[in-house]
């Protein structure tokens, strides 16, 4: 079907054929036959590189081109919300007698921005738009049109019901919204679509054919008959079966199962992959490699990363920070860099596809049973479908490597079934936090209505009625004792308490816990290392480390010397490395020093910030809903000082723009350790000093008046 025969307004065309799209791939053209323009609900469930992504855009072009409602595109992570944000913000461009105005937001929960309604596209994480569901967003009602990406995530325990909510409760407004849901092939895509009342597309086209192998034995094994061997090196067979592929021409995604293997494989690949390299593209990675250098501090990992890429290899895992991590994506699409080692968080996130995908170990450590754990064969698709790049390769190559069990794994893997999608609604944390949710967005409601819209969800189609009801019942019980909401005759309604801690987006057993601390802390003293113990040690952080067995001495050290600060008896065995990472962070360490004392790298430390904020500022509302007001200024300096990485000194430098922890300690050091004092030395005398010049020095100056 040709792009130009879609029954879209000229414009709409004229803007698709400019973006390159001429024709629609197979499952395309399935969900157009299907009624996609005639509104009607669909649920694609299709390989990766499909081509979904242009359906949702035919969608809302289709949709915003006939009505005046509001388009909702719902992403599980940040970074791909963000990476679709750029892509829909080129539909600004189309005239369709209305301006399209595409907006995002995917952080803070307590706050819903209010230029927000102002866009008629909306790019949103899925617990932004549960956030939004709970304050009751007046637009709410305006959506017309709901995309919901990977959908088949709503199996995961941590992300699936919050999702599953938002869906159940998006199919139940008045305006009736057409839902269309992507998703990667999945068993039960039939049960999906029937809970959300979609036609389903099922389509296993890809636009590059894939083969799935095994390797055992010196040969590899494929799903098409194909047989060839591999010549063995000490570099290790993950990395031989990559290399095959940059020798002939391709790139290799190798995925291994810790960080430390996907340092290690890349390290193993460097010397022969820079072999393949024209003179150009190792000019162009010299350049890749000081960047790197020059934007951040240069720990063991950077400077590995530094040597490796400078040779067309990398590594890509949670450890290195957004810089690091954004720069070899952008390296990998160009084709630079030849073999990427990856842990498997890269298939969930962003698209980086390789001609070959190897598979070093199908195990993965899982902590809930703290050992290794095959992957699932739908987590192993999702592997799968990173092989072949469309505009690049003919054919796309993912290869298992095997240990003397290939028939096995073939038969698995390759051959299997992935598992069907089962909702986690029902888990104590999830039914209790939407339970809760369900009880603030309807004051007054009965038992029997909490039970009749959990059977709504995909968790009440798979789950007995009993089972359901008993379920909820524990949650109720839970929440009116812990004071979260109360019961009058037959009917629910929150405390405001109850109310808060929905709003706060946390688990109410984190509420609970937060609330029963403050309500004991002593009024004389400073909290700080108390509180973040607290917030560390609570479900909602992320991530924690434990304790290695040299960080016990440590810990029972920072314990001695915030003695004072503590909320509770305290001992080394009630502490994590995540705590000890915050407290040396607070206290200025550099990245280079929580690298090489406590193992932490600047993307643990960066989420382990972003979450220690958001926390701080749940306890700090906490506090004033239980009238510990005298609590207040010590959180709000605390989470600034959690946000800056600063001693308790430097914080009124960091209020002025462009000051941050480095420039804040390099001005006290000059002695200006107050607003006061940078209004009063001149301009020229703050352009001397080291990390400032005469540029930054002007802006300061007129950030300075903005804050005073």
């Amino acid at each position: 079907m040709k792009i130009e025969k879609l029954d879209l307004l000229k414009p709409a065309i004229d803007f698709l054929l400019s973006e390159g799209f001429s024709k629609l791939y197979p499952p395309q053209a399935d969900c157009i036959d299907a009624g996609l323009l005639d509104g009607k609900s669909i649920l694609v469930s299709a390989p990766t590189a499909s081509g979904k992504t242009l359906t949702a855009i035919i969608s809302m072009i289709n949709y915003l081109s006939k009505n005046t409602g509001k388009v909702v595109y719902l992403s599980p992570l940040r970074a791909l919300a963000s990476e679709k944000f750029t892509e829909f913000k080129k539909l600004e461009k189309i005239d369709l007698g209305k301006k399209i105005r595409v907006g995002i937001s995917t952080g803070d929960f307590e706050n819903i921005e209010k230029n927000l309604e102002k866009n008629n596209v909306l790019v949103l994480t899925n617990e932004k738009m549960d956030s939004i569901i709970r304050h009751g967003a007046e637009w709410i009602d305006e959506i017309g049109l709901v995309i919901a990406d990977e959908i088949h995530l709503i199996g995961d325990e941590s992300r699936g019901p919050t999702l599953e909510m938002i869906l159940t409760k998006l199919k139940l407004l008045e305006s009736k919204p057409q839902i269309l849901g992507l998703s990667a092939t999945i068993t039960n895509s039939d049960e999906l679509a029937n809970w959300l009342d979609c036609k389903l597309i099922k389509n296993d086209w890809r636009p590059v054919p894939l083969s799935e192998g095994v390797y055992d034995a010196g040969g590899v094994i494929m799903n098409n008959g194909k047989k060839f061997e591999v010549e063995p090196s000490i570099r290790g067979i993950p990395i031989d079966l990559g290399v095959q592929s940059v020798k002939d021409g391709g790139q290799s995604l190798v995925f291994a199962e810790t960080r430390t293997r996907s340092k290690a494989l890349a390290t193993k690949a460097a010397d022969i992959i820079s072999q393949f390299l024209e003179k150009n593209e190792s000019e162009e990675l010299e350049k890749v490699s000081k960047k790197i250098l020059s934007n951040n501090e240069h720990t063991e990992l950077v400077k590995t990363l530094a040597t490796l890429i400078k040779k067309g290899v990398a590594f890509h895992h949670a450890g290195l920070n957004q810089n690091c991590r954004q720069t070899i994506e952008t390296e990998f699409r160009k084709g630079t860099i030849k073999l990427l080692s990856s842990t498997p968080t890269l298939a969930a996130g962003v698209n980086l596809p390789a001609r070959r995908v190897v598979i070093s170990n199908i195990n993965r450590y899982n902590a809930k049973v703290g050992a290794n754990r095959p992957i699932s064969i739908l987590e192993y698709k999702q592997l799968c479908g990173r092989a072949g790049r469309p505009q690049y390769d003919d054919y796309g190559e993912s290869i298992i490597v095997g240990n003397g069990n290939s028939e096995d794994l073939m038969e698995y893997y390759v051959h299997g079934e992935p598992e069907p999608i089962l909702s986690k609604i029902t888990d104590d944390k999830s039914l209790r936090t939407h339970v809760l949710s369900v009880i603030v967005t309807s004051p007054g409601i009965k038992k029997e209505n909490i039970l009749e819209f959990f059977l709504q969800t995909l968790g009440g189609l798979q789950s007995r009625k009993a089972t359901m009801k008993f379920a909820i019942d524990i949650s109720l019980r839970f929440l009116t004792s812990a004071f979260l909401i109360i019961k009058k005759g037959e009917r629910y309604a929150a405390t405001e308490f109850g109310k808060k801690t929905s709003m706060l987006y946390i688990d109410p057993l984190t509420a609970t816990y937060f609330r029963d601390a403050i309500e004991n802390v002593s009024k004389e003293k400073k909290h700080t290392f108390g509180f973040l113990h607290l917030i560390s040690n609570c479900e909602e952080f992320f991530p924690k480390f434990s304790l290695r067995n040299k960080d016990f001495e440590t810990a029972s050290l920072m314990i001695e010397n915030h003695s004072s600060e503590i909320l509770e008896l305290l001992s080394e065995y009630d502490c994590s490395r995540s705590l000890l990472a915050l407290q040396a962070w607070i206290t200025e360490s550099s990245e280079l020093s929580l690298s090489d004392n406590l193992g932490i790298e600047s993307g643990d430390m960066h989420r382990m910030v972003e979450t220690a904020d958001w926390l701080t500022y749940c306890l700090r509302e906490i506090s004033k809903h239980v009238e510990r007001a005298d609590l207040l200024d010590e959180l709000e300096n605390l989470r600034r000082r959690i946000i800056y990485g600063i001693k308790e000194e430097l914080l009124d430098l960091v209020k002025v723009k462009g000051i941050g922890r480095v420039r804040a300690r390099v001005l006290y050091k000059h002695g200006i350790k107050s607003l006061d004092d940078l209004s009063k030395i001149p301009v020229n005398k703050l352009a001397e000093i080291d990390k400032i010049g005469s540029t930054i020095a002007d802006n300061i100056k007129s950030e300075l008046k903005k804050v005073r």
